[in-house]
């Protein structure tokens, strides 16, 4: 990944495309490519919504209006999973094909692979990496949403709900949940009839803006709300996902004859990490993986808990977007902190947080 950065600066696309697998693949070294390219920000713009309202539509005819005000757009299409491979079924990006050949706009489709929220786990990561590389636009379409389904209101600056005319009972039943981290209502298809009745279902402060993506009508009007929009509420809210389970094992040979022979788990990564004194390996379970790990020295954290406790569950990690803050915070919590962020299994930071001070777990932070 050495080179990465300068290419993926100079407007290399397939190195760009690489780039992107790495982080899905949580490939070691993507912190340092991150680093590398810097820290730009771009516009990310959240669209969420029940399935069937033209999201997908919608995205399109909004990167069109920003490529001809000169700006570049990358667009991150959540897709549901593949029940057979769990791979994206990329309708988002069959519906966009009329881009496929303008250099200013990037699309990749993702699989939310068992992720909750209408987001795939690996789709902060996109985000970064997009606007660490000089995109000045990025759009993160949702899966199809349900009420209580928000994520997306954390990684976005500006959060766009799309509804169609006939969800009068739907709004109201979303009160409580994704209706609340709308920076902006769009009602699409709004040549139909009931759009009258949805706007006084969502008045409010929240500005609403009529479209008719099919023919592009209202999509200037959806700009210019974007342009005067203050950024989500919701967005200083911190985003955690369970990254991983940490096991004790004597033997990581042994135990991945369990794991792969008889559940059929794959390996996605095995590495010695000298300073911790440990081997690792790791088998992803969906979104989050199983960490074995078996001790190089018996005088290691790992040895000494093996010897201790005997094998079994040693930690649960959770992804932070800012682990600096949240080691800063917990401390002035009075939070037992293990020891200060640094480089672990895959070149992640990471640090320990004592059982004491977690209801009896131990729990390690990983910077996302």
């Amino acid at each position: 990944m050495q080179d990465w950065a300068k290419k993926i600066a100079a407007g290399d696309t397939r190195a760009l495309a690489r780039a992107a697998t790495a982080i899905e693949n949580r490939d070691p070294g993507v912190a340092q490519l991150l680093s590398d390219l810097g820290d730009k920000q771009a516009l990310v713009l959240g669209v969420t919504g029940p399935p069937g309202v033209g999201k997908s539509t919608l995205v399109d005819r909004l990167a069109a209006a920003y490529r001809s005000q000169g700006k570049t757009v990358a667009i991150i299409a959540v897709d549901p999973s593949s029940a057979l491979t769990g791979g994206a079924l990329l309708g988002d990006r069959i519906r966009m094909q009329s881009h496929h050949a303008d250099p200013g706009i990037f699309i990749r489709s993702m699989a939310t692979r068992g992720s909750l929220g209408g987001l795939a786990e690996s789709t902060a990561g996109l985000v970064r990496l997009f606007s660490a590389a000089g995109w000045d636009v990025v759009i993160v379409e949702t899966v199809g949403v349900g009420q209580a389904e928000v994520a997306v209101a954390q990684l976005a600056a500006i959060t766009i709900l799309v509804l169609v005319p006939g969800m009068g009972d739907d709004v109201q039943a979303s009160k409580a949940g994704i209706m609340e981290i709308a920076d902006i209502f769009v009602i699409n298809k709004a040549d139909h009839p009931g759009v009258e009745q949805l706007e006084r279902e969502l008045h409010g402060s929240t500005p609403i803006v009529r479209t008719v993506a099919t023919e592009g009508t209202g999509i200037e009007e959806l700009v210019a709300a974007i342009g005067k929009c203050s950024p989500n509420k919701l967005k200083h809210i911190p985003q955690l996902h369970i990254d991983h389970l940490g096991i004790a094992v004597k033997s990581i040979d042994t135990a991945l004859n369990f794991y792969t022979s008889q559940l059929g788990m794959e390996v996605s990564l095995r590495e010695t990490v000298p300073h911790e004194k440990v081997n690792v390996a790791m088998l992803p379970a969906g979104g989050p993986r199983l960490e074995l790990l078996e001790p190089t020295e018996p005088d290691s954290v790992i040895g000494k808990y093996l010897e201790k406790r005997g094998e079994g569950l040693h930690h649960v990690a959770l992804l932070v977007p800012d682990l600096a803050a949240a080691v800063q915070r917990l401390k002035a919590s009075g939070a037992r902190i293990l020891n200060e962020p640094r480089q672990g299994a895959g070149g992640h930071e990471y640090c320990f947080v004592h059982p004491a001070s977690t209801g009896g777990v131990l729990l390690e932070l990983i910077q996302e």
